[in-house]
């Protein structure tokens, strides 16, 4: 089974053409570092997972504290011919106390020029790579100068070290603002069916006015899917499982497929290293739902009908 191909963006003023394409399901590597894999283990990991149809893989520079961008670029340097098969998405904007930065006394945001351009190629050196294709502010900063982050930008794209540029957990005001100085493709966000405030707080409203496609965090609401005993839990848990016996597919594929219906056309990304999970996510762009399955889903976490 394969995954769609679709382009994150055609909102920014150039052609479709050089709009991004990325797999519809991302796989999401921050937990890369506790996956206890070897390199070449994590190297078979990716291949299966390209054999599945994934082509986009999601990381960040602080990702195991520091550490899981280096483990994949270790693998990479095993096959360096695969780096031709996949796009490679990061962040920065996160500065964590950690051992591994001495300097850092206080967690903090920065997003100013010098930190982006940095860290952009710390992670480029960490991943073995020339370029990233898709760099994100990992969270909106208090502190944000629009047309500061827009000047970071602008060099690294014309140094040919990145190719496009996004944002993750932005709200729509703050997307709006830095998108007023340099085009966007994506807001990565938090959304599952546990977490649905992205339908009603004009995140989705956006994307789909913009025509992008939104990246999808922790869409399995980060485990609490399979154990979470509260009433929202179980009523959720249940919707799901009766779709899934009529669908004769997995909680977690109904799940995803949930999330993938929206027309702002989601990209989910895994947090799994089990290439099984991996499959499930897979399996979930060949699911469609009807209207009845998918406001099953909706009345079940809401805790009410529709009006």
């Amino acid at each position: 089974m394969q995954t769609s191909r679709l382009p994150v963006s055609r909102a920014s003023s150039k052609s479709p053409l050089d709009s991004p394409v990325f797999s519809r399901i991302v796989l999401g590597l921050w937990r890369l570092g506790s996956w206890n894999m070897s390199a070449q283990q994590r190297l078979a990991f990716l291949e299966q997972s390209l054999e599945l149809g994934i082509t986009t893989t999601d990381h960040a520079d602080i990702y195991g504290d520091y550490q899981a961008e280096a483990l994949f670029g270790e693998a990479l340097a095993l096959k360096p011919s695969v780096r031709s098969q996949i796009e490679i998405v990061s962040k920065c904007g996160i500065k964590l106390v950690s051992p591994g930065r001495p300097a850092h006394t206080v967690q903090h945001y920065d997003t100013s020029r010098a930190h982006i351009i940095a860290s952009a190629e710390k992670s480029l050196q960490n991943l073995h790579t020339d370029y990233l294709d898709l760099l994100l502010i990992h969270r909106p900063d208090p502190l944000m100068d629009a047309d500061e982050i827009a000047e970071a930008f602008t060099s690294l794209q014309q140094s040919g070290k990145v190719k496009h540029f996004g944002v993750s957990n932005f709200t729509t005001s703050q997307f709006d603002l830095l998108a007023s100085r340099f085009p966007l493709v994506t807001n990565q966000i938090e959304f599952s069916v546990l977490h649905m405030a992205p339908l009603d707080d004009g995140t989705l409203d956006q994307c789909q006015r913009l025509s992008l496609s939104p990246m999808i965090w922790s869409a399995l609401a980060g485990g609490r899917l399979f154990s979470d005993d509260t009433e929202q839990g179980l009523r959720v848990r249940a919707a799901l499982e009766k779709i899934a016996a009529d669908l004769g597919v997995s909680i977690s594929t109904v799940a995803i497929a949930w999330i993938l219906q929206h027309p702002s056309r989601p990209l989910a990304l895994t947090g799994s290293g089990r290439i099984e999970a991996v499959r499930e996510a897979v399996a979930a762009t060949a699911v469609t739902l009807t209207r009845e399955q998918w406001f099953s889903v909706w009345i079940a976490s809401a805790g009410r009908n529709v009006a």
